[in-house]
């Protein structure tokens, strides 16, 4: 059984019935004993074959080479989330290009690294300095801030990284649980389905962004029609070309995603003259979290658990709401809510385990319907595509171990975050002190040389300049740009997938899908329904209870 398709330099799986493979000895030994033990107890052949996929993801993930790039993902994660300003959002792009001369296997683990550690890394200046790192920090500083004062710095950094492996580690667990299932009902989706899935995704995400809904409806429209460039899925027929040969083949990803998500970055630094993130050395002080200290969060952690874990299954709402939610309900639900925004450890735990238990979930409908929830994930999105996994109900059948084998690292990453974390705060927290001004030009060498080495296209630096005046432009007017990388990714689905329901309607569509695919109509009629439900839901999740300070939580 190949691992790599040569010609294309992607990994396939063989279907095992036409030509049966040896199995290796330890898969082969435990499906033995399995198959001796099923008559007793009526063990079902997909319990079999699930037990064949699990141990097959973990030959493929349990290699040298992936744990070492995963632990270099977390070190650069932490490192740039403890950057105040650096996003993770811009490592993720600008460190995106490095996956592609990966096996998927090592470079998408590698990216889950980055986004685990970046989101990690924000509350290490939220707690020293009060500066959240990344937005999904901004409640820690209600408490980590105040503890600090106290002289309980490493206190407050340790409670950080707990409550972020054991939020992170329970969200990924029950994502593993109940990814399969939800890609099974995924596979019955036809063409009409799809489309219908895709349209109303699109409303979701840009009724349910930052900005206003009208701004959201404005890039989405935009993300439209540069989806649309080159040729269309159906016919091959160009437009929106204007002759321009480059155009032919549409716009590429890649520089799509650094250009929106790093060059604003880079142009707002330069912008603020490069000064130093804090002007004093700052330091971990006091003793460490002990068991007792841990054990007496547990009910916060374990509730902000659950409630990052149902807002990441969520599109369009992200770490920042979780974060405050999370906070919010923490307050309200302890008998001292006087003392919140004072300096107590409950404080800080509660909003670093819902912004990581944000994480696991959030890959539901990526992989299963190949709808990113965020930008963090559209960025993983781009990678599975470079890598020849296109995410979505097909996937499953086609890619079954590898995908498990990536959802397994979820798991692996936590706890090389709470070994890495445990071992490194003292060296992070020195990161604070670095100037963007040594930063800034590392960032731009590693966009341009980034977008070129993946097709050796000089087009495609113009078009990185492109969408990162786009983005900073719309960073200025206060514009989101997900809904323009979310409709880009998901309309070549939603065009080609109208377009096969328009060809299998045979002329005739409104009694097609009224009359024969009935889930798609009852997609449509709830579209509407929805669309606001969610709005509604988000708006209330971005207007928490008022947060020390007495100003009502708001998401940045």
């Amino acid at each position: 059984m190949g691992l790599i398709d040569e010609a294309n330099c992607i990994p396939v799986y063989a279907d095992p019935h036409p030509h049966p493979q040896p199995l290796p000895t330890s898969r082969r030994g435990a499906l033995r004993i399995l198959g001796t033990l099923a008559p007793k107890y009526a063990l079902k052949d997909w319990a079999l074959n699930v037990l064949d996929t699990i141990l097959h993801s973990f030959e493929l993930l349990l290699r040298v080479d992936t744990l070492l790039m995963m632990s270099l993902g977390l070190v650069l994660g932490i490192f740039i989330g403890a950057l105040p300003g650096f996003t993770t959002t811009m490592a993720m792009a600008v460190l995106l290009p490095i996956s592609f001369f990966l096996n998927p296997v090592v470079g998408i683990p590698f990216l889950i690294g980055v986004y685990k550690g970046g989101i990690y890394g924000g509350s290490i200046p939220a707690v020293l300095v009060g500066i959240p790192g990344t937005g999904a920090s901004v409640a820690t500083t209600y408490d980590g801030l105040p503890l600090t004062k106290k002289g309980q710095s490493r206190k407050a950094l340790d409670m950080a990284l707990a409550a972020s492996v054991i939020g992170d580690l329970s969200a990924s667990a029950l994502t593993i649980v109940l990814i399969g299932p939800i890609a099974l009902i995924a596979m019955k989706f036809g063409p009409p389905e799809l489309a219908a899935v895709m349209l109303l995704s699109m409303l979701v995400i840009a009724f349910s962004g930052t900005a206003m809904v009208i701004k959201s409806l404005v890039m989405l429209l935009l993300g439209m029609f540069f989806a649309m460039v080159g040729q269309d899925p159906i016919g091959a027929l160009s437009r929106f070309t204007f002759g321009f040969f480059p155009l032919e083949s549409g716009i590429n990803l890649l520089p799509m995603l650094i250009g929106l998500f790093a060059i604003p970055e880079v142009l707002l630094a330069i912008e603020e003259k490069a000064k130093p993130f804090v002007e004093k050395s700052v330091r971990p002080e006091g003793d460490r979290l002990s068991l007792k200290e841990l054990s007496a969060c547990r009910r916060t952690i374990a509730r902000s658990t659950i409630m990052g874990g149902v807002i990441g299954m969520i599109p369009g709402v992200g770490q920042v709401v979780a974060a405050l939610t999370a906070y919010a309900a923490a307050k309200t639900a302890s008998p001292a809510p006087e003392k919140f925004g004072t300096g107590i450890l409950e404080g800080v735990a509660a909003p670093e385990a819902a912004n990581n238990a944000v994480n696991g979930p959030t890959m539901v409908p990526l992989l299963t319907l190949g709808i990113p929830g965020d930008n963090i994930t559209a960025i993983l999105l781009g990678a599975f595509v470079v890598q020849g996994l296109r995410p979505g109900p097909q996937l499953f059948a086609r890619q079954a171990p590898l995908i498990y084998a990536i959802l397994f690292s979820m798991l692996i990453a936590c706890v090389l975050l709470l070994v890495l974390g445990y071992l490194l705060i003292p060296l992070f927290s020195k990161v604070v002190m670095i100037r963007k001004a040594y930063l800034v030009p590392l960032t731009v060498v590693f966009a341009f040389v980034g977008t070129y080495v993946f097709r050796s296209n000089v087009f495609d630096l113009y078009f990185l300049i492109f969408f990162g005046l786009i983005g900073y432009t719309a960073r200025k007017l206060s514009f989101d740009v997900t809904p323009l990388v979310m409709a880009f990714i998901l309309t070549p689905v939603l065009e080609y997938s109208l377009g096969q329901s328009i060809l299998l309607s045979q002329g005739n569509l409104f009694h097609y899908v009224v009359v024969e695919r009935p889930l798609a109509l009852a997609i449509i009629l709830a579209t509407p329904v929805l669309t606001w439900l969610m709005w509604y839901r988000t708006r209330k999740l971005r207007n928490p209870d008022p947060v020390p300070g007495g100003e009502p939580a708001t998401a940045e």
